[in-house]
């Protein structure tokens, strides 16, 4: 039998851990820090790509995904170096999609040149709002003109780029918004990751909410009227949501992004770093030791990863209904009875389907607009009990 993780596809995600500042809303595994060791950690990135290959020989690769943190701060000289390794050990798909994140005050033009001639073909850029008012209340070390001659320099460079916008901001209202989403869609390339903001626990703003700050945060419904907008704005620009918060022009989703939604095997390198990866038939969930010096000094002897936990195939089945309703191609149910060895409950999805939150296209099940708003009351509803 094909393993499963084989219509998902196969990844690799690096997880540069360092930034310049820390953004209060921020719940990765980010730092601070004015003293890296590039070399030694360009030697630990090589190293763990050396040990995963071992494990993974044979397979076509997708994808790669700088992601952090803010790997535009890596030297060009690191990443040439990790896809040069990369190149040596898997075999490259015809339309593989190598991703880097960066933020506007991390790019120079000398530095995203060497990027794209290491081989990197796309950019994600972090502006998240286009006015310094909000980027000053979000924490964010560049200016609105910064993010735009950013945003320019990447695309001189890279024939898709896209950049992340947070709405729901404080003080926004609709009119705000819309106007605001309206710019963005006139400097869109083929692509936009557009979030509402999220206070999470352990962040500064979660502190600062929970002793009463952060006034003035939109009310439920004009974050709903907000993200009606959204679709709406993006579809007419001819960007419509493929996920719950990515949109892109037909052909342009992003790859690597497709293979957690599509439940594909990748694997995470990097302090904090998650991994998905079927050895022998089995799927494990990895997970890296988070803090950057424990990461790097585990690094010496191959010991960055945590106890692997073995996914049984139930609880697999589970992840696939959570990850492939974000999207709009949906779930294969087919795909999901063979793991789980039991079908969804139809009348529960005939319920659902009659309140307008999912819809089924013959074996495919999928999420409305309306249900992918309230998505995980339907994945509740639909999960076996």
């Amino acid at each position: 039998m094909t393993e499963d993780w084989r219509h998902g596809g196969f990844g690799l995600y690096l997880h540069w851990p360092f930034c310049a500042a820390k953004c209060p809303y921020c719940d990765f595994n980010s730092h601070v820090s004015h003293d890296v060791d590039q070399a030694a950690w360009r030697e630990a990135f090589l190293r763990e790509i050396d040990r995963y290959a071992e494990l993974t020989q044979g397979r076509v690769l997708n994808s790669v995904f700088f992601g952090g943190g803010t790997p535009s701060l890596m030297p060009p000289e690191t990443v040439q170096a990790i896809l040069d390794r990369v190149r040596h050990h898997w075999v490259l798909a015809n339309d593989l999609e190598v991703t880097l994140e960066a933020n506007p005050g991390s790019v120079e033009a000398g530095r995203f040149a060497g990027y794209a001639a290491a081989g990197v073909d796309r950019v994600s850029m972090g502006i998240q709002a286009l006015n310094d008012v909000d980027l000053r209340r979000l924490g964010r070390i560049h200016s609105a003109r910064e993010a735009q001659a950013a945003f320019d320099v990447a695309r001189a460079q890279f024939d898709r780029v896209s950049f992340d916008l947070i709405y729901a901001r404080q003080d926004q209202t609709l009119a705000d918004w819309s106007h605001e989403l309206s710019q963005a869609l006139t400097m869109a390339v083929d692509h936009l990751s557009l979030y509402q903001l999220t206070i999470e626990p352990g962040t500064a703003f979660g502190a600062r909410f929970d002793a009463g700050g952060l006034k003035g945060l939109p009310p439920d419904d004009l974050a709903v009227d907000m993200y009606e907008a959204t679709q709406e704005l993006c579809e007419a620009a001819g960007m419509p949501a493929y996920e719950v918060s990515n949109h892109a022009a037909k052909g342009a989703e992003s790859r690597h992004n497709l293979i957690y939604w599509r439940h594909g095997d990748y694997i995470g390198i990097g302090p904090g770093a998650h991994g998905r990866l079927t050895l022998n038939s089995v799927r494990w969930a990895t997970e890296a030791y988070a803090h950057p010096t424990a990461w790097l000094t585990r690094s010496d002897n191959g010991l960055t990863e945590k106890p692997r936990n073995m996914i049984p195939l139930k609880e697999q089945a589970g992840e696939y209904l959570m990850m492939g309703l974000r999207i709009t191609d949906g779930i294969d149910l087919m795909r999901y009875e063979a793991l789980a060895d039991a079908p969804l409950d139809r009348t529960k999805i005939a319920d659902l389907t009659a309140l307008g939150m999912v819809e089924t296209r013959g074996h495919i099940l999928a999420a409305t607009r309306s249900g992918r708003m309230v998505l995980n009351a339907v994945i509740t509803e639909l999960l076996p009990d």
